[in-house]
């Protein structure tokens, strides 16, 4: 089947923008656009740098961060080798201070002790000083501990215990007595 159109041709409008044709222009677009692709490459080329220049710095940054961490981990080693010397310090001062009141607390009761008394044993806690033995009689614990009271030496002078066992021969009088030793 064949279609035949029997109106009358219109023309055709056409909505077109007529700009003045400059005989440079191709080459100002040209140029616009190689100017852009040079500014587009040189700013390419400078984040490239930049990125190089901070990647070198981020490893220049962590191998002087390595060398902090060992100067501070062996600052850490000797502080605490400091300390450790310094309590081992702290205790030999304290022995050597402490040394010394053995022998004045022998001394000083070898001096208060009368010749009817033995001691058979001698226990200090917490600074009180524990002294057990045996005297010929009653008297002579009365003589040793009104001595341990005149030294000036020896505080709190208890007497705990005191037996006499009358089935021996010699009666001996055992006997317990607590004081504080003060130098």
């Amino acid at each position: 089947m064949i279609k035949i159109n029997l109106l009358p041709a219109r023309p055709r409008r056409r909505f077109a923008i007529t700009l003045p044709t400059l005989p440079g222009l191709g080459l100002l677009f040209g140029a616009l656009y190689a100017a852009a692709i040079v500014l587009v490459g040189g700013y390419w080329f400078w984040l490239s740098q930049e990125g190089r220049s901070l990647t070198a710095e981020n490893a220049r940054l962590d191998t002087e961060i390595a060398q902090y961490k060992a100067a501070i981990a062996e600052g850490n080693r000797f502080k605490k080798e400091k300390e450790e010397l310094e309590r081992r310090v702290a205790l030999i001062d304290l022995i050597a201070r402490n040394q010394q009141r053995p022998v004045y607390l022998l001394d000083s009761l070898a001096d208060t002790l009368p010749p009817d008394v033995w001691l058979t044993s001698m226990e200090e806690k917490d600074r009180v000083l524990k002294i057990a033995g045996s005297a010929f009689s009653s008297t002579a614990l009365a003589d040793f501990m009104a001595n341990l009271k005149g030294s000036g030496k020896f505080r709190d002078v208890d007497l705990i215990v005191s037996r006499q066992d009358l089935t021996k021969t010699p009666r001996l009088v055992t006997f317990e007595v607590t004081c504080r030793f003060e130098i």
